[in-house]
């Protein structure tokens, strides 16, 4: 079973950055909203309160609870060697966010798949709370692939929670529409995604938006050649969104 502090700590880390991002979006904001938050924002945060719920109705464990199952009979490649437990939750962590990159490339590139994720990119803004705008099923066969990865590669209970926090918050930061200092956003995006870099991604162009597929380490989009730096029409002409057809 799942500690019983994780939902508070994930609960406090999770408005905490919607908190933070939002007076950042308010105070020096990258782009000119075309949407009121008043019509889009109930939409979103309405839709990550349903999926919440009922992903804890439909899956009988979480990825937190299979790694506490798991560990207690020393299953998982992890399981197997004797590195130190700083080293096995660093490693962990790094694998479910390679995971996360490959499975965010095969919701575009498979059809079916594409119809689902479809409506994380049908908004036509982007800032914060487009980090929780996705489709159910989308939530639940990702809920269901980091419950077998982590039974496979054995990660600790501190690793699962500190992998799905750092995923929360860095996906709150990079679809934010706060305005970063372009020198800070060329040192950062060498580590991780920054809100330029995925900006990129949600493009309305199909050429820009099958670029930058990372969502926390950037290293998988240089690796795979899949980063694009800057969108053609720069950030302030660009346009959010999808075009009609999948990209």
């Amino acid at each position: 079973m799942s500690p019983p502090w994780e939902a508070t700590l994930r609960l406090i880390c999770f408005l905490g950055v919607l908190m933070t991002m939002t007076l950042w979006e308010i105070a020096a904001p990258r782009r000119p909203l075309t949407a009121r938050k008043s019509t889009r924002w109930p939409v979103n945060l309405g839709l990550m309160a349903f999926n919440t719920v009922l992903v804890r109705l439909c899956l009988p464990v979480s990825a937190v609870a299979m790694a506490h199952y798991a560990n207690e009979r020393g299953w998982g490649f992890l399981n197997l060697l004797a590195w130190p437990p700083l080293v096995k939750d660093a490693f962990g962590i790094v694998v479910l966010d390679c995971l996360i990159y490959v499975q965010h490339v095969l919701f575009h590139a498979v059809p079916w798949l594409w119809r689902i994720h479809r409506l994380h990119h049908a908004d036509v803004d982007l800032d914060v709370t487009t980090a929780v705008r996705f489709h159910t099923l989308e939530i639940l066969l990702s809920a269901f692939v980091k419950v077998a990865a982590v039974l496979v590669i054995g990660c600790s209970v501190t690793g699962v929670v500190l992998f799905e926090i750092l995923l929360n918050v860095m996906a709150m930061f990079n679809h934010s529409n706060a305005k970063l200092p372009l020198g800070i956003d060329r040192v950062l995006r060498c580590i991780v995604v920054t809100p330029d870099m995925h900006r990129v991604h949600h493009s309305a162009d199909s050429q820009e938006g099958n670029h930058n597929f990372g969502f926390n380490l950037s290293w998988w989009d240089f690796l795979w050649r899949t980063y694009r730096a800057q969108p053609a029409a720069g950030h302030q002409g660009m346009r959010i969104g999808i075009n009609d057809g999948a990209i």
